[in-house]
């Protein structure tokens, strides 16, 4: 078989869903507004195929979460400013004991049913075991932990925060810039950009976003050298130091996002977490 035919095939793969992932994102020069458009191919590792939107903590389940489906009450920016997300604002009292969170107005979920307070306590109440959470109006939540944090707000920036709708705790509908269109455990995830949203001129400028599970290093470094993804996760010591197509972006994990020379990033891209912070889908765009 020729090289050609060879990369044909793995392509065809590839958009079949039966091969590796997608995620985008390279440095952009200072004063380069994003653009819309383009499908984001992240390959990504860490995913299993017992992974549900409920748990699986790999890399693959939370960049799916976190930047694509779901939000969460505060998010972390780039630069490590600590901001509102689904929260407008919030305050502690009791010596950080005990705190208040205000939401957004007017956000829906994907199946289109507001959020409400009510679902900020049944996504919160399961992962926060030492604190009792509730619901004080349809827009504010309380909650009021057995020790104090100041640090409350920070820590519900993680991905394991993301809040759901009560009534669909387990399915793929959140909040977030990008609806889920397919999902295969292990495998896939196929989403695409909502219609309106409150982050609209700030993030999300993928018309769709594909992530896919490719296990081994040396296939996912195979399939960002071919263009069958645009950015993938590599080892601390990936083979494109001398690539000029390619950039690396090393974070504190000990990890490196390898991203093909079409992306564009913000100046300022996270590097707490792999891609961005595990935004993204979200911060990311096509130049």
């Amino acid at each position: 078989m020729s090289g050609r035919n060879s990369l044909l095939d793995r392509r065809a793969l590839f958009t079949t869903g039966a091969a590796a992932a997608l995620l985008a994102a390279t440095g952009a020069s200072a004063g380069e507004p994003p653009r819309r458009g383009g499908r984001l191919r992240l390959a990504l590792s860490g995913a299993t195929r017992e992974d549900t939107w409920a748990k699986g903590d790999g890399l693959f389940m939370q960049v799916a979460r976190q930047g694509l489906i779901f939000d969460t009450l505060t998010e972390v920016t780039g630069n490590g400013i600590l901001k509102g997300e689904l929260a407008t604002g919030w305050q502690a009292s009791d010596g950080a004991r005990q705190w208040q969170f205000d939401l957004r107005p007017d956000v829906r979920f994907h199946d289109g049913s507001p959020l409400t307070a009510r679902d900020v306590v049944a996504s919160l109440q399961s992962v926060l075991t030492e604190a009792e959470v509730a619901v004080q109006d349809d827009l504010k939540v309380q909650v009021t932990l057995a020790t104090a944090n100041p640090d409350l707000p920070l820590l519900l920036a993680q991905s394991r925060y993301v809040i759901r709708p009560a009534h669909a705790p387990e399915a793929g509908i959140g909040t977030g810039l990008y609806r889920l269109r397919r999902f295969s455990a292990g495998r896939q995830v196929l989403a695409e950009r909502v219609e309106r949203h409150y982050k609209d001129g700030a993030a999300g400028w993928f018309d769709t976003v594909e992530l896919v599970s490719i296990p081994a290093r040396e296939v996912r470094a195979q399939a960002l050298s071919e263009r069958l993804v645009d950015a993938a996760d590599l080892p601390a010591r990936p083979r494109y130091r001398d690539r000029g197509d390619v950039t690396l972006q090393a974070d504190s994990a000990g990890g490196v996002s390898a991203l093909s020379g079409d992306l564009r990033q913000p100046p300022n891209p996270g590097r707490q977490a792999p891609m961005d912070n595990l935004r993204a889908p979200e911060r990311w765009w096509f130049g």
